[in-house]
């Protein structure tokens, strides 16, 4: 295994390793579990100084752990350069083995503690940028005042195609769309309706269309990580099926400028329900067309298949499954009502 590694990393030793006298290595369990987690962290991370921000410490004390590690075996486990890491045949052999003995003591731990056990630690979790501020919020505040003793670090990305859970340390990740990757575990949480809306100033006093084919006359906006060059409208009680070819004038992959973009009166928008539907309310957008929809997006929570999944992990998944339905049903009643 070859890892790329930045101008960062800690010139190349000279000497290989050795075996040290006993009383230079850590003999406490919680030591070599923290020397093997290290070591796994390093080579999943990609990097000495990704692992030390990854495990919230200083590239010096990752150097050392690792150091100490590969004494305490007496043998190399990884070769150094400038620009590039890679695992020797030991380092190859010890990586597969440390995950196992780490996710069998996980295992262990948690079979120990039983249904009882408080989950604790910290929760690396990726969720799109309006959804994670605006809709996520209120259940990840329940979780953290139900789990005292659990920190979530809540990163915001639009991008679908989602790296390398592994390497970038993340848990778990709420996605909007469909997940097309076989390695992870996806669970589906809840819809999100899509509506079309437009400025009143965009309509200009004209009559307001009563099919959807009429829409294909008036100025888009596209959202380019759903909609691009058309859209397709359903009727909510007929089933009838409308495909809209459009010219945005506007294109963008926010969700915030797409709204921002239509309360100016640029154009037609199609967007989530629950980010419409205060503007539709306050008059500043109309919600054009009622019974006819998007496609609604299903929500996911997805993660990396494992033998053994942490108390806090497992915690997140059963809220998340149990809050997120009537949240969304919640916003889509404000919508209806507004609308």
């Amino acid at each position: 295994m070859t890892i790329q590694i930045g101008g960062t990393m800690n010139k190349p030793e000279k000497s290989t390793a050795t075996s040290h006298p006993a009383n230079t290595v850590p003999h406490g369990l919680t030591d070599r579990l923290e020397l093997l987690n290290t070591f796994v962290r390093i080579v999943e991370a990609g990097s000495l100084s990704a692992a030390a921000t990854q495990m919230h410490t200083t590239q010096p004390t990752i150097s050392r752990r690792l150091k100490t590690f590969e004494q305490s075996l007496g043998v190399r486990l990884l070769q150094r350069s400038t620009h590039m890491m890679r695992l020797t045949e030991d380092g190859e052999r010890c990586f597969a083995r440390a995950k196992e003995l780490l996710a069998t003591w996980a295992s262990f731990e948690s079979e120990l503690r039983g249904d009882n056990e408080e989950p604790e630690g910290l929760l690396r979790v990726l969720a799109p940028h309006a959804f994670g501020q605006e809709v996520l919020v209120a259940p990840l505040a329940d979780f953290l005042r139900q789990h005292k003793k659990i920190s979530v670090e809540w990163l915001l990305h639009d991008d679908r195609a989602i790296a390398d859970f592994i390497a970038a340390g993340i848990d778990c990740a709420i996605q909007v769309g469909e997940v097309r990757d076989p390695a992870m575990v996806a669970i589906k949480l809840a819809e999100v309706p899509r509506i079309v809306a437009a400025s009143p100033a965009l309509l200009a006093g004209a009559d307001l269309p009563t099919h959807a084919s009429e829409l294909t006359n008036l100025p888009w906006l596209a959202l380019q990580t759903y909609y691009r060059n058309d859209i397709t409208l359903t009727h909510t009680k007929t089933g009838e099926t409308q495909r809209i070819p459009i010219q945005p004038r506007m294109s963008t992959d926010s969700l915030y400028a797409l709204r921002s973009a239509a309360v100016t009166g640029l154009g037609v928008c199609v967007g989530s329900a629950w980010l419409l539907s205060e503007e539709i309310a306050r008059g500043r957008l109309i919600h054009l067309l009622p019974e006819w929809q998007a496609a609604p997006l299903p929500v996911y929570i997805v993660y990396p298949y494992a033998r053994f999944y942490p108390a806090k992990l497992r915690r997140f998944v059963e809220l998340m499954r149990a809050s997120m339905p009537s949240i969304i049903n919640t916003l889509t009643s404000v919508m209806h009502q507004s609308a």
